[in-house]
Formats: C-alpha cells, structure tokens, sequence
C-alpha cells in the first residue's frame, strides 16, 4: 500500500529495487551508475514498462499494489531489497514530486508493506551510510559489508512498523526508546509536499530549499529525505515549520529540535557506570561497565544479549576500557586499586581465566589498543608508561615503556606501522611496535590541550581530543611524523564540551563525545571544519557521553556513565571496518579506518 500521510495514492508507479554490491552511494560518496540500485521487476501479468526499460507496478484506487513471481531475489541478503514510489495521485491531482521508499525485506515471502513519509523516513536513516539519493544505493559486497546491510535492516524495524507504516515508540526487543514524535515530525515534512498540488507548490518548494545537500537542491520528497539525513543540522526551523496542527503523523515534536538526527537509547545488559565501548566485526556492540564491574552486549538492533547482569568473572573489577581483537576476543582494564589487571572475554562473553592478566607495569587507569599481531597495549596514567601484553596476556617486561615524553598518559592507538601514540598531559607519545619511543620528548602543538582519546584516520593523521581542563574543549590533528596539522588553537566549534572519546568514520569525519555540559556529539571533517552545529548533536538519552565507536552500518554509538544507557545516532556517518584492529588486518590494512 502506497499512502501519502492518511490518503491513498492512487496511479503511483511502484518499482521493486536491490542495493547494488559494486560500491557505496553514500554521503561523501558521488553517485554514479556504478552503484545505482538494481531492477528486480521483469516483464509478466500486471507489470509495464517505463521509458528506461525498468518494470514497475500501478497502485489502485486505494493505494494497493500487488508484485507476485515477477522477480528474482537478490543472492547476497533479502534485507537489500526495497519498494520506490513514484508520483501518483494523493488527492490534490498528480505530483511527480511524491516519491517515497519502503522495506521490501521478505522478498521470497509473502508480506505486506505501507510505504509512506514514515517508511521514507525510516529507510533513508536506517540506510544512510550507503546512499546518495534514493536510486543510488550500495556496498562493496565485501562479507564485512553484507553483514553491516543486514544490520540496518535490523535497526529499520526498530524505527517504523511495515504492516502498519506507523513510527515505533519502542524497539523490537523493548530495552529501546525510540524517537517516534521526532519521525513523525520528519515524516509529516515530507507530507506537506507529498500531499500538495505538485512540485511548484510552496510546501514543495520550501521543502526542496532546505533539504539541500551542498548547493544541490532536490526535486522529490525522498531525495530530500536523504539529504536531511546526510545534513541533520541544517535549517531546522524552516524544515520544522511545514508540520501544522493538521499533520497526519502523530504524537509530533512540539517545537523545533536542536537537530534531525535520529537516536535511540538503550537500556539492560548489565549497564551500570557504562564508560568504553567497541563494535566487533558481527555488529554487536560492547561496553565495559566500570560501576557494576561487567562487561554489557547488545546486538546490531540494540537488544541486550548479555542478560540482566552482564557478563561477569575473569577478575573483572571496575573496568573502564576495552578493545576487541582479531579473533573477537574482548580485553578490559580493570582499574579496582589492588586488582589492575586485563581481563579477556570470547565472543560469547565466557573468560578465558578465573583471574586478570597482571604485571607489565600495570598499575591503575590507562586506555586499550591491539596491534596488528595481537598484542594489547594499555596507556597508564599513574605510571606515565605504556604496558605490552601478548595475545596469551603475558606482559612483554616487567615494568613497561617509558620515555618518548610520556607523562600520565590517556588515550592510545596504533597506526599501520604498527606504532602506538599515546596522548599525555600536553603531548602526543610515538612508540615503535617493540615499544621503543620515537617522539624523544613529545609532540607538542596544534592546540594540545589537556588531551585525552586519540585516533587515526585513513591517512595515517593523528587526531586527538582535548577537554581543556574541564573548560570548553578542541580537537588536535598531527601528521604522522608528529608535526601539528590544527592549528595553535586546535580545532573548535561543533558543540565541543570537554570532549573525550573520539572515532573516525569511512569518509574521515571525526566524531566526539562531549561528556560534561553538553550531553551531545561533535562531528567534523576531515579538514577539522565543524559540521555540527554550535551545539552538537543532541539526543533525550545523553546526559554525560563518555565513550564512542562507530559501526560498519553507520551508526555512531555513545555511552553514557550517568544515565545507565547507551545511545545509538542512526546512520549518521560513513560505516567503518569493525573492529577497530581488523583495519590493520588482511584483506584491508593499508589504512587504520576502512569501509567495509
């Protein structure tokens, strides 16, 4: 059923349509014909003929539509598959404007879907990490990245119900708020045109005038979904102000949001004091939980896969980081005073041993990274060291790296070399991959400001987050022979509010949460210009974001030590290779952040 907010619309062109696997259409990404979506319809009863050669399907005077046996399902995921609308009668005469999208995710099956705003909404958000517009969507069809498009199909239904095409309140598992008012606001944005007398009506063009993405303005509502999606920040009042009284869609915002991204936050798993999180290579999420000293997992939709407790044992106490291995093994620090030591979990949250790994000069709060062969490196800010551990947790010495100007270390990472950079009290730290420093006394520079989490980004850059201390915030980049890229200030803006973790995404966008004052995510481009707005991105879950990882979907998700949740910001970047360290890894490797 095709309907534009409660009306059907009658004489639309349905077209049955597949994410293609030769290349990503996703924001940063120009469209091209390399990666338009596939025609699955063919010639049979009840199917013609467009100008192009593509088949498609009439609706009837209520709407309806029916496609039976006239295609042939894609081989590599029933999830990459989906309804397009065109044009159409909603009631005020033909609009070629009026084009909406929809889940088509049982293509074998028989099942029924309502495409309207609310499914327009849904999928371009679910999906917004691998389209440009809504023909122009895919991946590389890497495994990493079928299994990332089957994860957004998850977290569409999370969003929006296909039989009755309402905006859910809560998610498929329960342990999720949804923004329903939020998607039903968007939603009814998309109707004031939908349901107008065509493209030249002021709804129309009002909507097309700020929905545009750079200084491309669109021509049809789903196009102009997407670029919402893609520029969540922009034009919020005037987009807002085409919802009336009368929309179709409700319960609806009562006033305009500080953004449009759309967030959901998740509770259960164990959550208590949730600090560091990682993403591993199926899309489950993990957060070590420093307050109930256990380790939480959460599926690619978000519903808690580690019970009510949490993953407990393996001498876990207090841990506050963690990072996830080639193998899928999850390692945390535990920080408990007379208990700092790493704890390493399989993939199915069991401990490999009754107690942590402990020595190497281990000795109170530090951050996680793994290198390319498997071994953990901890930062220690008591200490001012850096401590190896090998894949089995025997310590690589006794005391652990020094020198190359560490001093109480925080945040670590490791590039492709294989070197470890390490953010002290006001420097950076570059340690080869046997642990001998390469930085003599540090870097120094390009707005270093009490720095905390540091990254890399797909040309080897360093980027490091600085809370200032406790006042304000910036973020700094260096190159990788150390010398600063920002400049004496660092690079401002955004929302930036005592910022501390950060992560790349695929298109090299730097995300960071604002953990004090703020409760919002920061995003910047790869040249450190702020995209988000002054301040940031902001969702009803956050209040004090600690922790943040980004998945092959797109998805940047964040922790919250306050609220006892987590919040995940809905195909709101580029997807990225998860884990972090399978970027260093065959068949990627040549760069620290990848797409699938």
């Amino acid at each position: 059923m095709v309907h534009g907010g409660r009306q059907p619309i009658v004489g639309a062109h349905v077209y049955l349509l597949a994410l293609n696997a030769t290349g990503y259409g996703g924001p940063g990404i120009p469209a091209s014909s390399s990666n338009a979506s596939l025609s699955l319809l063919t010639s049979a009863s009840g199917t013609a003929q467009d100008g192009s050669g593509n088949y498609y399907v009439t609706t009837d005077a209520n709407g309806n539509f029916t496609i039976t046996g006239d295609y042939s399902c894609p081989a590599d995921g029933s999830l990459n598959t989906y309804y397009y609308s065109t044009g159409g009668n909603p009631g005020s005469g033909a609009n070629t404007a009026a084009i909406l999208v929809g889940p088509a995710p049982a293509c074998n099956t028989s099942n029924f879907t309502v495409v309207n705003e609310v499914s327009t909404i849904a999928s371009v958000y679910a999906f917004g990490g691998f389209i440009s517009d809504p023909l122009h969507a895919g991946s590389s069809g890497s495994t990493l990245a079928l299994t990332a498009l089957n994860n957004a199909g998850q977290t569409l239904d999370n969003l929006y119900s296909q039989t009755t095409g309402a905006a859910l309140a809560t998610t498929q598992a329960g342990n999720g708020t949804v923004p329903q008012s939020e998607i039903n606001t968007l939603a009814n944005i998309l109707a004031a045109c939908v349901n107008s007398t065509g493209p030249g009506s002021t709804p129309c063009t009002t909507l097309f005038s700020n929905a545009e993405n750079g200084s491309f303005a669109p021509t049809d509502t789903a196009t102009a979904a997407v670029n919402i999606a893609h520029n969540p920040g922009a034009n919020i009042a005037n987009l807002y102000g085409l919802q009336t009284g009368t929309s179709p869609f409700q319960p609806m915002l009562s006033a305009a949001p500080n953004d449009f991204t759309i967030a959901i936050s998740y509770t259960g798993g164990g959550l208590n004091g949730a600090h560091d999180i990682a993403i591993d290579g199926s899309g489950n999420v993990w957060v070590a939980n420093a307050f109930a000293s256990d380790i939480s997992e959460f599926s690619p939709a978000g519903a808690a896969l580690s019970g009510s407790s949490g993953y407990i044992g393996g001498g876990l106490d207090n841990p506050q980081s963690l990072a996830i291995d080639g193998s899928g093994n999850v390692w945390a620090l535990d920080t408990a005073p007379g208990s700092v030591g790493l704890s390493k979990l399989n993939s199915s949250g069991s401990p490999f041993s009754a107690s942590a790994y402990s020595g190497g000069g281990l000795s109170g709060y530090g951050q996680i990274a793994i290198d390319a062969l498997g071994n953990v490196w901890v930062t220690d800010l008591a200490a001012s060291s850096i401590s190896e551990f090998s894949s089995s947790g025997s310590p690589a010495n006794s005391s652990g790296f020094t020198g190359g100007g560490l001093n109480s270390p925080t945040g670590i990472a490791i590039d492709v070399s294989g070197h470890v950079w390490a953010s002290n009290g006001s420097s950076i730290s570059e340690f080869n991959s046997s642990g001998s420093p390469l930085s003599s006394s540090g870097y120094s520079g390009g707005g270093l400001n009490h720095p905390w989490g540091v990254a890399i980004d797909g040309s080897g850059n360093v980027w490091i987050s600085n809370t200032n201390g406790g006042v304000g915030g910036s973020i700094s980049e260096f190159n990788s022979s150390g010398s600063p890229i920002s400049g004496s200030g660092g690079f401002t803006g955004g929302g930036l509010s005592v910022p501390e973790g950060l992560a790349i995404d695929g298109s090299g966008n730097v995300w960071v949460a604002n953990e004090f004052y703020a409760g919002s995510v920061s995003e910047f481009n790869s040249s450190g210009t702020a995209i988000s707005g002054a301040s940031g991105y902001q969702s009803a879950g956050l209040n004090q974001p600690v922790g943040i990882a980004i998945d092959g979907s797109g998805n940047v998700w964040l922790t919250d030590d306050e609220t006892m949740s987590i919040t995940e910001f809905v195909g709101a970047a580029t997807p990225v290779v998860t884990p972090v360290v399978a970027n260093l890894l065959t068949p990627y490797g040549s760069h620290a952040v990848n797409k699938p």
